[in-house]
């Protein structure tokens, strides 16, 4: 029976922050390997027969996606959630999509495994299961009595797997200590395999609500363009819920395959210090970082130095706009602080200095009254929207590579140190018909600066 891989890149990391943020979360980021967490996730399949592959996602992260992708060679459909709804539904709309009644290995983007052997182990050892109709979940062999985690506990043997007796929710550190002590209890991976027509049986028979929206929003879905998108008012109508509450907790069917495989969710700053590569002292370090008299702390340096002096057990994270220092054991707290910046509308729990586009990106280096200046990078190949703007000019200085630029009626061509005026109100464009990066510099001058004054006449992404 053929398998397809079903990756969930929803979510938005906020315990990461400010690494991860809500426009650019933690599986599109190299956080522990080389490769970002989705494309880690995708090489970890090299092993199976997967057939095909899917991946869920949003409409602001759909080009991270499929560049990421792209970049490893990877082929894959996108289906798009035009607002999230949680794990049982995302799921739904890939077993609704999929052909043939493939089995369904389910996956999260942003899980660290570092033992490929044991996932494979572990993945084809549950694959006569989830062929017999099983609904096979996949329980971590537990470390610690962690309370970060939900717990499964296992019951009488079945094939490669344990018929699941109770799954459990986040406990306290004394009720973790209990489970792990008695061996009979695995820490909830979120991981699945099953046939998708048994997951569709199962979640039309307990969750018929969620089955009715998700069938018809993929009925009406538009596959035009690089990506499948589903009826946005059926979809948004779907309740929201989990995968375990919505049929794994009531199913006869659930069936748990234990795993060792170096899992982590990656959910927090002391995780990836767990796992992070470590000096005499117990620090991790990431970057520009000099230190005198530290021990076990993580500290992470993205664009300038981070000196530490005399400290202990400290979570250290220096972005290029923003610094985050917290005590290594209450880190699970930073979300906290990016609901506060949320609540007063501040910028930085949503968005980096460094904003990334379907064409590239831009980094606002200055910004004062009635000014702006940001450094902005474009693909080969890759256009800016036709646009204008109601309350600011622009000046472009070519800092390398070549751009073609449009203005009003004319299109012209500029090099290294050339530069053009963009006045107030006219239509313009930027393009890069190159083969390297183009790299120039913009300085905005107005009465409003704000990135909501583009008016785009026309958009090779399809954005409005």
């Amino acid at each position: 029976m053929s398998i397809c891989a079903v990756v969930m890149a929803g979510g938005s990391g906020t315990r990461l922050w400010p690494v991860s943020r809500a426009k650019r979360p933690k599986q599109f980021l190299t956080l522990y390997e080389d490769e970002t967490m989705l494309q880690s996730t995708f090489s970890r399949l090299s092993k199976l027969d997967v057939q095909f592959a899917l991946t869920i996602c949003n409409e602001d992260h759909r080009f991270f996606v499929a560049e990421q992708l792209q970049k490893i060679e990877q082929k894959n459909s996108i289906i798009l959630e035009p607002s999230g709804r949680n794990t049982a539904p995302a799921i739904a709309l890939a077993a609704l999509y999929a052909k043939d009644d493939p089995l369904l290995l389910v996956l999260s983007a942003d899980h660290l495994i570092q033992d490929q052997s044991s996932f494979t182990d572990a993945v084809s050892a549950a694959i006569p299961l989830a062929e017999s109709g099983k609904l096979v979940t996949f329980g971590v062999l537990p470390t610690d009595a962690n309370t970060g985690y939900g717990y499964i506990k296992r019951g009488k043997k079945q094939g490669n797997g344990f018929v699941v007796d109770q799954f459990e929710e986040k406990p306290s550190a004394k009720t973790a200590g209990k489970y792990v002590e008695t061996g009979m209890y695995y820490w909830n991976s979120g991981m699945f395999l099953f046939k998708a027509s048994r997951y569709l049986e199962e979640l039309k028979n307990f969750r018929p609500d969620i089955y009715k929206a998700c069938k018809s929003a993929i009925d009406k879905k538009n596959s035009s363009t690089d990506f499948i998108r589903v009826d946005e008012d059926k979809f948004n109508n779907c309740p929201s819920e989990s995968i375990d509450y919505a049929v794994m907790e009531n199913t006869k069917d659930a069936i748990v395959v234990p795993i060792d495989a170096g899992w982590s969710d990656i959910g927090s700053w002391s995780s990836i210090w767990d796992v992070s590569k470590k000096d005499d002292q117990g620090n991790a370090i990431c970057g520009d970082v000099m230190m005198h008299g530290v021990s076990d702390s993580y500290i992470r340096a993205e664009d300038s130095l981070v000196s530490a002096v005399g400290v202990n057990n400290l979570v250290i994270v220096a972005t290029k706009e923003v610094v985050l220092v917290a005590d290594k054991d209450c880190v699970q707290d930073v979300s906290l602080i990016v609901q506060k910046l949320k609540d007063s509308v501040r910028p930085e729990w949503e968005l980096h200095r460094e904003v990334y586009r379907p064409w590239g990106k831009f980094d606002s280096i200055d910004k004062g009254d009635r000014y702006q200046v940001k450094r902005i990078t474009v693909k080969p190949g890759a256009k800016l929207s036709i646009q204008k703007h109601h309350h600011r000019a622009e000046h472009w200085i070519v800092v390398s590579g070549t751009a073609k630029v449009t203005k009003g009626d004319e299109s012209f061509l500029l090099s290294e140190n050339e530069s053009t005026y963009i006045p107030l109100g006219v239509v313009h464009a930027l393009e890069n018909p190159g083969k390297v990066n183009l790299e120039l510099i913009e300085v905005q001058s107005g009465i409003y600066l704000g990135e909501d004054d583009i008016v785009r006449l026309e958009d090779r992404y399809g954005r409005t």
